[in-house]
């Protein structure tokens, strides 16, 4: 007895051909076209939203202000003029300003990223004793503050009132950038590196100078771009603790000439119209002028830190 081979014919479902398999993938291309364009389209929106008013500031800094009242002004400046940066750059107080938070700024970052690398480092440190304890002291600064009447009578006490010490000592050490350095030392910086520098007769200062720091350079990049905007634009500790316009900051100074500028043009009498009107268009031409002035250093710093602070920022977050 033979066995005949017979042929199976396998026949696809009814009512399913090719090209409409072919149809999912297709939704799928329009769909991720789809996310693609209105992903850009909001990246465009929101880059527009973000760098307009800082373009804005700029031509009106240099734009009449009469255009700028009427609305002639927002893509082009219109009556084209420096009054306000001549005005601003021929007062001394601004060189004296710009002179005093140029050395606030510098001191003021040295002392807060030694200090805050140094204990982030400490407190990474496994074989620290007490370290949990320590950490949350500085955690529960992070929620609780004595307050501003408490910290000026800290202040006093310490003998630091109209000194530069009362700008840069204060807030040196921050609870944020002190957590975000110790998750980078924890998890950047291997427990067996620092035994094998052991084991060749380094010393835990040898070790962290000429090794932990060399390998941290990120997150130092990092600190230090936070802590110079913070020191850049700080005031309020210059306007509480100082009495001594020779040692304002700028942004202190600034806020002075403005202030002046709005009381000189709001004081002027209502009969004199011209005068009225000749002091607006001066508070004006500051107020936009001062903007750029204080902002602009800043503004040609910071691209170049751009992609260290960004590594850093990966780097440094908590896992």
């Amino acid at each position: 007895m033979s066995l005949k081979t017979i042929p199976v014919k396998i026949s696809s479902p009814q009512g399913i051909n090719r090209p409409e398999a072919k149809r999912p993938k297709l939704r799928a291309r329009y769909g991720d076209r789809a996310f693609s364009i209105a992903a850009t389209s909001i990246l465009i929106l929101s880059i527009v939203a973000v760098v307009y008013p800082l373009y804005f500031i700029v031509i009106a800094s240099i734009s009449d202000p009469n255009a700028v009242y009427e609305g002639k002004v927002w893509l082009f400046p219109s009556g084209v003029t420096l009054e306000g940066y001549q005005r601003i750059l021929a007062d001394s107080r601004i060189w004296t300003g710009l002179g005093n938070t140029m050395v606030y700024t510098i001191l003021g970052t040295a002392i807060s990223v030694s200090t805050i690398l140094c204990g982030a480092y400490a407190l990474s440190r496994k074989d620290m004793p007490g370290r949990k304890f320590l950490m949350l002291l500085f955690v529960i600064t992070m929620f609780f503050d004595g307050g501003l009447i408490t910290k000026y009578l800290v202040v006093r006490d310490l003998g630091m009132l109209n000194t530069i010490w009362a700008v840069v000592l204060p807030g040196a050490v921050g609870v944020w950038n002190l957590i975000i350095a110790r998750s980078f030392f924890e998890h950047t910086i291997p427990h067996e590196l620092r035994e094998a520098a052991q084991m060749d007769g380094a010393n835990d200062f040898r070790f962290f100078f000429q090794m932990v720091l060399p390998l941290s350079k990120p997150l130092i990049m990092l600190m230090i771009m936070i802590h110079v905007v913070a020191h850049w634009n700080s005031f309020f500790d210059a306007l509480i603790f100082l009495n001594d316009d020779s040692k304002y900051p700028l942004q202190l100074v600034l806020r002075n000439i403005l202030i002046q500028s709005d009381v000189s043009s709001s004081g002027t009498t209502g009969g004199d119209i011209a005068s009225y009107a000749a002091a607006q268009r001066i508070a004006e031409l500051t107020k936009y002028a001062m903007i750029v002035v204080s902002s602009l250093p800043l503004m040609i710093a910071l691209p170049f830190m751009q992609k260290h602070f960004t590594k850093g920022t990966l780097i440094g977050a908590v896992k």
